[in-house]
């Protein structure tokens, strides 16, 4: 049995596009924040780790983001370390923290992410998306997709203009998943509309997300197409935040009071593989890992946070964490089984579509999201019962899947 890790506090500030507010400003905020929820002094933190990739891109920031930020706090004297793992940085550095605690290296430890990727140059926004693939071999991880999407027998209307072209590349890719699952299944652009309306009902209902509206499926379905069968609804936006939790062991929680705690459960992170489309991918393996080492199965899961940085990542994800046969993600949708209300209800918080996707921040805002659902503070998202939580964050791009993936098991104590 591995030795216990809690979470005492978390912290978020709104997901938004914030001109006015920096990478050390918007973590320095997320800081407060957690350290408050957690009722302790900064002091107390042992170790802490820091998330972000686009501020040395950004503003030349490279190196020393976390020391840079903690030291303009006062919090000194103690190990930080810099975190980049694209998309998945937050929940790697909830990683590196329970390892930490679990090799008795420290106690308490503070994790951080915080990105902005708003510029007034939104080609430079959109174009620091490419850094999260191997850059050397671009152009040819371009055709490949161009290629593949070649084989595919699914009508698909006009297309948007070449590969990256005006989107993030990752669109693209996403895209092309998308397409895969539909020759392959039968899955139907309406499936990922109903998970993107699913989605921005659930995000009208957070204060935190950066979206807020809601929209219906016709809706979803008639705002402007990015990649087929993507519109731009179902894509995560652009943006700006900061979310941070902070871990304990066991022997201090029982030095604390009033505090409310959630137990980790299992934490697992791997490195995508090369593959075809049709054989197990990143998510399906890590997952089984993940529900060993957690002593739990699909069906124990209350609710979930996954990568949905389109709705077809979602659609995928719930096939990989095992919550419904391969191939049937699109109707389990339909079902109503992943709303607010149903069997197992996933992205709660609206998800990156709506609640945004800040990409060093969001896998801190998942947690953030499950940890409040299990304390049963989420208001009128509440999921009734909420017992164990999953988050499952993806990072970057390979071949045909994640560079990186993080999952994590949250259980209410």
């Amino acid at each position: 049995m591995k030795e216990p890790v809690y979470i005492i506090g978390v912290g978020m500030i709104r997901f938004n596009k914030y001109p006015d507010k920096s990478v050390r400003t918007m973590a320095e905020e997320a800081i407060r924040l957690v350290c408050a929820d957690a009722g302790i002094d900064s002091k107390e933190l042992q170790a802490a780790f820091f998330s972000n990739t686009f501020w040395g891109m950004f503003a030349s920031q490279h190196s020393i983001r976390g020391q840079v930020v903690l030291r303009g706090m006062g919090i000194d004297r103690i190990p930080v370390t810099n975190v980049e793992n694209a998309c998945a940085g937050a929940s790697t550095a909830l990683h590196l923290a329970c390892a930490g605690i679990r090799a008795d290296m420290f106690d308490v430890a503070l994790t951080v992410g915080s990105e902005k990727i708003t510029h007034p140059n939104k080609a430079m926004s959109l174009g620091a998306y490419a850094s999260c693939m191997d850059v050397e071999n671009f152009e040819r991880h371009i055709q490949m997709i161009t290629d593949v999407g070649k084989t595919f027998k699914i009508d698909i209307p006009g297309e948007s203009g070449a590969p990256g072209e005006g989107r993030s590349i990752f669109m693209d890719a996403y895209a092309m998943g998308a397409r895969w699952h539909m020759d392959r299944f039968g899955s139907t652009q309406r499936q990922l509309a109903v998970i993107c309306s699913k989605n921005h009902f659930h995000g009208s209902l957070n204060s935190l997300a950066q979206y807020q509206n809601a929209m219906t499926v016709e809706e979803v379905l008639a705002d402007r197409a990015v990649a087929y069968p993507l519109t731009r609804a179902m894509c995560a936006p652009v943006g700006d935040g900061a979310a941070a939790a902070i871990v304990c062991s066991e022997r201090y929680l029982k030095k604390l009071n009033g505090v409310r705690p959630v137990r980790i459960l299992a934490s697992v992170m791997g490195q995508g593989a090369d593959r075809g489309l049709d054989d197990p991918d990143i998510g399906e393996r890590l997952s089984k890992q993940l529900y060993n080492e957690a002593g739990v199965g699909p069906g124990d899961i209350s609710l979930a946070e996954l990568h949905d940085a389109t709705s077809w990542g979602e659609l995928h994800q719930t096939e990989a964490m095992g919550f419904c046969p391969l191939g049937e993600g699109g109707p389990y949708a339909e079902s109503g089984a992943t709303r607010l209300g149903g069997t197992k209800p996933i992205n709660t918080s609206g998800g990156l579509e709506c609640r945004g996707h800040p990409i060093g921040a969001s896998g801190l805002a998942q947690i953030y999201e499950l940890v409040t659902q299990l304390r049963g503070r989420a208001g009128a998202r509440q999921v009734e019962g909420a017992r164990i939580g999953l988050a499952e964050n993806g990072g970057g791009n390979i071949g045909v899947e994640e560079a990186a993936m993080c999952i994590h098991i949250l259980e209410r104590v």
